[in-house]
């Protein structure tokens, strides 16, 4: 009963406050009673209401950059992520050691796809608290998506705990060794996979392999990956693991009729990419030459279909514009 009254009540002493604020001439307001006002409507989700406040409060010297972070946390809970990004930068300007706010501007400017300024952000917070493995594995992960491999994996080796621990971790470490084309990433891959369950971790692994021209170990990891991977997969598709497999069944052994069987199989699940299919041509035997070649005609049929399908509907879109402009 008392938690519904203070539901009811907080409102109504919101609005009344709020009403002196406003209404009266002759009571001049606090910065910090602005503020407090603001901070109470945030609390209810009541954020237009709350920036509103948190503006005349930021006016003061005294609740500036409280009021700029928490106008930040307004903008980001409403996914403005850039303009939440510039409120954290603001209270930087002011306090360029501020860890929450470099927390937060950083994390905003990852969801503002601004991936270069949020590594700046990491990158000074790392220098503030050394020891924060979520803060160094963040950005080490905007490195990597920066393509600066090495300067990623060395992130992640000043945290030797979550190494072994973290499968996040575990999993970015590998892929950035295998970024690299370190012979040390099958390894690291192993040990992932060894312990959790991941079709598209399963999936670069085999490539890993095949790379190295581990051919039995590939053939293996991609049939596991198929396992491991959900029919409706974007990353990967299906699809591209069964070609996959088939490119690596084909060049184990030239003669294997697997090989042109996944290879049928992953053009029935959607493989359409005729030019990697028709670079295994030199790795078809005889035995396998009249299927690999019917397939190769398959496709290109219905590639040859489907463009005849899109000119004749562009072709009669078109005459109907014609007609509509002749016959208004």
């Amino acid at each position: 009963m008392k938690s519904r009254l203070s539901i009811i009540v907080l409102p109504l002493a919101l609005c009344a406050i709020s009403a002196s604020l406003c209404g009266c001439a002759g009571m001049a307001a606090s910065a910090e009673e602005y503020y407090s006002i603001g901070m109470a409507y945030y609390e209810l989700g009541k954020y237009a209401e709350a920036e509103k406040w948190l503006n005349r409060a930021k006016q003061a010297k005294n609740t500036m950059v409280a009021s700029a972070y928490n106008l930040g946390r307004i903008s980001f809970e409403m996914e403005r992520y850039e303009e939440a990004a510039k409120y954290f930068e603001s209270v930087l300007k002011r306090d360029k050691d501020n860890v929450p706010a470099l927390k937060a501007a950083a994390y905003s400017r990852i969801r503002a796809d601004d991936i270069k300024k949020a590594e700046k952000h990491y990158s000074r917070l790392l220098e503030l608290v050394p020891e924060s493995a979520d803060s160094g594995y963040n950005h080490a992960l905007i490195l990597f998506a920066l393509k600066r491999y090495k300067e990623s994996e060395a992130v992640l080796e000043k945290y030797p705990i979550a190494l072994q621990e973290n499968k996040d971790v575990m999993l970015l470490y590998a892929r950035n060794q295998g970024a690299q084309n370190k012979v040390e990433a099958i390894e690291t891959y192993s040990n992932f996979l060894a312990n959790h369950t991941d079709g598209k971790a399963r999936y670069e692994y085999a490539g890993l392999l095949e790379k190295n021209e581990l051919y039995a170990r590939a053939i293996e990891e991609y049939k596991k990956s198929l396992t491991e991977t959900a029919n409706d997969s974007i990353d990967p598709l299906k699809s591209d693991i069964r070609f996959a497999l088939a490119r690596a069944l084909l060049i184990a052994d030239s003669s294997n009729s697997e090989g042109i069987t996944e290879l049928q199989g992953a053009v029935n699940d959607g493989y359409k990419n005729i030019a990697e299919i028709e670079k295994l041509s030199g790795k078809i035997s005889a035995v396998n030459r009249e299927a690999f070649n019917n397939l190769i005609k398959s496709m290109r049929d219905k590639e040859a279909e489907a463009k005849a399908k899109v000119k004749a509907k562009t072709e009669e879109s078109a005459e109907v514009n014609a007609e509509s402009e002749t016959n208004p």
